[in-house]
């Protein structure tokens, strides 16, 4: 009988051990790069840089007197940067006149997303109260987010804050909500781009 010396087996295990090894690293996927549901959330809103949408007031609450409800409403998707992503919220007014003093801003963070309201007076000059927002709280979700105004949920004991939902090519959402339920809402369509809007107020 062909015996093999001593050397000769481990030799031929640890080949086998390699060979094993490479079959298994070439069978194997790359492990996949996590991506995080703010970035999906902010390639969401990126998706539709460029393009403006009209939309409807759908909810608001008794005593509110910002809208009528018969206003023509336009969100315009207007500058898309890498960790900021700028979004102006153009009103005509039932006199014709247009208000263009709203821009909702979203800056990634190391934390989450940050929202911020840029409010302008006609003259580009910021208006008196501007700049107010949150950092996103709860659950973070690629086609939902909401963001928390520590102020008005220390100063009511209720949480309080923005929704905001985008849908790419189907819905986007903004409105607040009180107690995790929606105060006041505009809506979106995003199935039919219309023209674009000017600049808002204070920017070029």
């Amino acid at each position: 009988m062909f015996k093999l010396s001593f050397s000769s087996l481990i030799a031929a295990a640890l080949l086998a051990t390699a060979l094993l090894t490479a079959c298994g690293s070439e069978s194997e996927p790359a492990e996949a790069e996590v991506v995080s549901a703010y970035d999906l959330f902010m390639d969401n809103l990126r998706a539709e840089c460029g393009n403006a949408y009209a939309g409807s007031l759908t909810l608001e609450p008794e005593g509110d007197t910002m809208l009528d409800g018969r206003e023509r409403l336009l969100v315009h998707f207007r500058e898309c940067e890498e960790d900021v992503i700028r979004v102006p919220f153009h009103i005509e007014k039932l006199d014709g006149e247009w208000d263009r003093s709203r821009t909702w801003i979203f800056t990634r963070t190391e934390e989450g997303i940050d929202l911020r309201h840029d409010h302008r007076k006609p003259d580009g000059s910021d208006d008196s109260f501007t700049m107010y927002g949150g950092p996103t709280h709860g659950a973070a979700d690629p086609n939902q987010m909401e963001f928390i105004s520590h102020e008005r949920t220390e100063e009511t004991g209720i949480y309080r804050g923005w929704r905001i939902i985008i849908e790419p090519g189907v819905r986007y959402v903004y409105g607040t909500h009180r107690g995790g339920e929606w105060s006041w809402r505009v809506d979106f369509d995003l199935t039919q781009a219309v023209d674009a809007p000017p600049a808002p107020w204070g920017h070029e």
